[in-house]
Order: C-alpha cells, then structure tokens, then sequence
C-alpha cells in the first residue's frame, strides 16, 4: 500500500487484469452455456417419408433449430483425391503447412512454430439421405463451409524435411530461425458418411433444405451422434465455468487482501489519532495544573512524572526512572538517540 492507503500501482493493475480476465471467462462462459441450452432444446426429427408434412405444418414451413442425422450423398459429381485411389467425397481441404524452430531471445530456448502457407477447400453440392434406401427424401445442405464444427477425415498427411546445406544451417542459426519442412495434408468428407446436421430446416418450393440458422445459433455438421455432440458441448460449458469460478476466486482474494491492507492503515491512523488527542490532553492538564512550569519538568516519554535521570554522555534531562526502566536494551536517549552509558539520579531542592 502507498502512502495514505491507497493500492500501488501493480496492485491496482492486478485488480483490474484479474476482473477483466474474469469478466471476460464469464462472458465466454454464458455463450457457451446458451449454446449448449439452444441445441439441447432442438427439435429432433427424422429423415423419412413424414418429413415434409412436419415442415407444411410447422410455422412458415420452417423449423428454426433442428436436428437431422444422415449419410452424406453427392447431388451431382464428386470429388476425387489427389493422393488416395477410389475415394470421393464432397468437400476436399488441401493444406500446406510450414514448421520451423524459431530462437526466443527472451527465453534463450528453439520453439517450435507452424504457420499454414497454403489453403484452399472444394466443395460440391450434396444432400442427407436416410441410412435406409428407399425412403425417397433427401435435404440439401447449404453452405457446409460456414459450419462450427464440419467433421473432415485426413486421407493424406505426409511431412516433406527440408534439405539444408552447412552453410544453410549456419545461416539458420544467425538468423534464429531453422526451416523443419512442409506438412501436406489433405482432408475429406467422404460420400457416405454418417453426419449429425443441426441447424435451419426449411422447405423451400420442393427442396428441404437445412441451412445456418437466423437466430445466432451455431451451425453443426458433425459426425458424432447428437447424444455424443450434446455432451461435447456440455464440457465445453463445465470446463468454462471451472476456469470462471477459479479466476473469480482470485479476484475475490486481490479484493480481499486490498480491502484487509486498507482497514489495518484506517485502523492504525484512528489509533494514531488518539494518541495525539491523549498527548494534547495530557499538555493541557499540565499547562492548567502548574501554570507550564510542570509541563517543562515532565518525562517526554510519559507527560506525567517528573524529570528525575540525567543520561551520559549526551547529558539530556528528559526521562523519569520508571519511561528509563522501560526503553528497550541497547537503551538510548529518547531526544538525540545516542546511547545511555550511565544514569544519574537528578534531585530537585
């Protein structure tokens, strides 16, 4: 604490760091929570021949917040892997991704560093179709790419090293960076895999559609089952709301602890208070009592007795025997604080 009780600075910053942290995990939490609220009240329906009834009856041939399972199937043509003979599916990622070993000069340590150099993603139409053939329904899914969570497999994946020369290796090490190499990867999401939708169901002329919904929702597509995809979400939520509630605690300790400081100064400057208020008090009855000639003879440790020790060396008369008895050991002058190395006894006549 500084002078007049007031937090330092470095207090008052980690104050206000660990409020805003916890401010901001609480705010992380909520969303989560909300989320997790919104997609466990989805509406679950199911891929079959009832479908479209359910979306004539539902308001506006829509309904907001849905949950359909099914397997994946290409409209028209599919996509085909650069790398993997014989397989197709309907959105294609290819990703080049760079890692190298960076010197942090702070930590005098190499850390490893991986930046994507290059990225593109295909798509092609498909719908969701019933596991079982012949229901004869399908739903188009749109704009897959804006999903939270679009489950992709890698179907290819393989590191290329980079080859260096001595003197490649000596630059590295001047300039603190040392290229590992390229990781290629290639992800799929393959015709005929089992995904769970959740999202805008709409019917829309003939077509069903199941879209990212209006009302601020996350848009899944995933491959987990929506049992699996609920409780993922759920985890979500509890491990927010641990983080929010440990930050929180924290804050409350910082608080605690700026607050205990602030009462013990305001505690101690009552108590300095007093004692000022007694000694003026003590003046006074002296100054009244013998006209200021007492006040002159009096102890300056006590203000009641009467000068009565002459300290040496320094000479000073300031004390009565009982304040001498009383001064700590090594035992010094209370008015030059030079120290005491004989007493004696003064007598007034």
């Amino acid at each position: 604490m500084e002078g007049g009780g007031r937090p330092s600075a470095a207090q008052a910053v980690l104050l206000a760091a660990s409020t805003a942290i916890t401010a901001l995990l609480y705010s992380v939490y909520r969303q989560k929570a909300r989320v997790a609220r919104g997609l466990e009240g989805a509406r679950k329906v199911r891929l079959d021949g009832d479908l479209r009834a359910v979306l004539l009856e539902a308001p506006g041939r829509c309904v907001p917040y849905a949950v359909i399972e099914g397997v994946v199937r290409s409209v028209k043509e599919t996509l085909s892997s650069q790398f993997v003979e014989n397989c197709k599916g309907v959105v294609q990622r290819l990703t080049l991704q760079e890692h190298k070993m960076v010197w942090n000069r702070t930590t005098h340590l190499w850390n490893d560093y991986e930046k994507i150099i290059h990225q593109r993603t295909n798509t092609t139409p498909f719908d969701l179709v019933p596991a079982e053939d012949g229901a004869g329904v399908t739903v188009r899914v749109m704009k897959p790419l804006d999903a939270a969570e679009l489950s992709l497999e890698t179907v290819y994946e393989k590191f290329h090293p980079s080859v260096q020369s001595f003197t490649d290796v000596i630059g590295h090490y001047i300039s603190g960076e040392r290229p590992k190499g390229i990781q290629e990867t290639e992800q799929m999401l393959k015709v005929g895999t089992a995904l769970t939708g959740v999202g805008e169901l709409v019917l829309d002329n003939a077509t069903i559609k199941l879209q990212p919904p209006k009302q601020g929702m996350p848009y899944y597509l995933s491959a987990l089952d929506f049992e699996s995809l609920l409780q993922k979400q759920e985890s979500s939520v509890r491990f927010w709301k641990i983080l929010t509630v440990v930050f929180g605690a924290a804050t409350c300790a910082v608080l605690f602890f700026l607050l205990r400081k602030q009462y013990r100064h305001h505690r101690e400057r009552q108590h300095l208070r007093q004692m000022q208020e007694e000694f003026r008090q003590a003046q006074e009855r002296l100054t009244n009592a013998e006209g200021g000639e007492a006040l002159k003879n009096a102890c300056v440790v006590c203000l009641s007795s009467t000068k009565s020790c002459v300290f040496l060396e320094c000479g000073h008369v300031c004390s009565c025997h009982q304040c001498y008895q009383a001064l700590p050991v090594p035992k010094k002058c209370p008015i030059c604080r030079q120290g005491i190395t004989r007493v004696v006894p003064l007598y007034n006549s």
